[in-house]
């Protein structure tokens, strides 16, 4: 039998035979062979076959090449490429065996209708400075500029005020203290979000006497109050009651996009309010508003007061930058404290009216204060406007207030 010629140069080791598989002879494209060497099962009649060394074939041809994979069997004709015969079935490969670095398995996931719906989302654009000297510099078309810092907290102030908040939710304005500016924060935070996000807010006087907040508003075609659609609360009983028949009874603020409900504004009213009462009128307004801003009194004993800290998702205490009103709302605070709602004044946003001038006021004791027990304290600048008396306007505030008031209405939305 001819010896097969020496591996290379004759001093590495012999490489071994390939696998002499009937299904597999001549397959192109396996690599490196198998390990160890396979035997053949040794034909009836004739001496088993010792595996020895087989003489380098060089580099293995792909398919489809004209030229033949594997080293040639002895004795008979060489098998023919896969190209010019029948292809042999495939069968699992023997041990040892890789595919050519070519083929890779499909390994990923079929794509959802996720996946498939995904591809509709709109990509965020680049910002581009619309406000100042930037968005002039962009009317020119030459360059854009992105927006400075200003337009950015801008942006991300009324991106926080129009997020989804996943149910109705309240805001509570305190301050047992009168000139404390409940009344005006009810209105200037009712405004900026009814002005960013579209509607659906309502501002609800529950003062448990004779309130403000209708006379600061503007007027509508009636002077209804809160007692009168709690004398008329039968028709909303139930699954009666729409929102057309709810205009009857509060008063819509045309350019602010918010509706108020105003509190028995006869200084010889009736009785007060209870809690029951509050419980049902908050119980129909739900139905129609998404967020409700909710104006309270000076009794904190009062049980409309007292149900209203119950249902409230978020506190707002406001007082002006003196001493006594910083005082009450501090001792008010101790006093929802000491009642369970740790909470609500943890988690509480203080906003502090200044004065047209700073002289004669503590305003870093206030702030250092309200800054160790609640969660944010801002300043909302003089207005001239609101010093007036007269109902607000929100086109007519200066251009400083409404800034101010976006920020502290972001710092509201933070916390519902």
């Amino acid at each position: 039998m001819q010896q097969p010629p020496p591996y290379g140069n004759g001093t590495a080791y012999p490489p071994v035979p390939y696998p002499q598989q009937p299904d597999q002879t001549g397959q192109p494209g396996w690599y490196p062979p198998g390990w160890p060497p396979q035997t053949e099962a040794p034909q009836a009649g004739g001496p088993a076959q010792q595996p020895g060394p087989v003489p380098h074939a060089g580099p293995v041809p792909h398919a489809g090449s004209g030229q033949e994979s594997g080293p040639p069997r002895p004795g008979g004709p060489a098998q023919p490429s896969p190209a010019s015969g029948p292809q042999a079935p495939q069968q699992p490969l023997p041990p040892g065996v890789y595919p050519e670095p070519g083929w890779t398995p499909q390994q990923a996931a079929p794509p959802t209708a996720e996946d498939f719906a995904r591809r509709r989302q709109a990509r965020p654009v680049d910002p581009v400075a619309t406000m100042g000297v930037r968005a002039v510099v962009n009317r020119t078309g030459l360059v854009r500029l992105a927006p400075g810092r200003h337009e950015q907290e801008l942006k991300r102030d009324i991106e926080m005020v129009r997020r989804n908040f996943g149910g109705l939710r309240q805001v509570t304005v305190v301050n047992p203290k009168g000139g404390a500016g409940k009344t005006v924060a009810i209105l200037l935070l009712a405004m900026t979000f009814g002005q960013k996000r579209g509607g659906y807010v309502l501002a609800w006087d529950n003062n448990e006497t004779q309130g403000t907040l209708g006379m600061r508003a503007q007027q509508d075609f009636h002077a209804r109050t809160v007692r009168d659609m709690l004398r008329d609360l039968g028709q909303f009983q139930g699954a009666h009651g729409r929102v057309g028949d709810l205009s009857q009874y509060v008063r819509s603020q045309g350019e602010g996009m918010f509706d108020v409900l105003a509190s028995d504004e006869s200084a010889t009213g009736g009785e007060m309010l209870t809690a029951a009462a509050f419980a049902e009128i908050r119980e129909v307004v739900s139905r129609f508003y998404k967020l409700i801003f909710v104006d309270t009194g000076n009794n904190v004993r009062a049980q409309n007061w007292q149900a209203a800290m119950d249902a409230t998702d978020q506190l707002v205490v406001t007082m002006s930058a003196r001493n006594d009103s910083a005082e009450t709302a501090a001792r008010m605070l101790d006093h929802l404290e000491q009642s369970g709602r740790q909470r609500l004044v943890r988690q509480a946003v203080t906003v502090v009216s200044m004065p047209p001038s700073r002289k004669e006021i503590d305003l870093p004791a206030i702030q250092a204060h309200f800054a160790a027990r609640t969660r944010a304290v801002l300043l909302a600048p003089y207005e001239r406007l609101i010093d007036t008396g007269e109902p607000l306007r929100y086109g007519q505030l200066s251009t400083a207030t409404r800034d101010a008031w976006l920020k502290i209405a972001a710092s509201v939305a933070e916390g519902l």
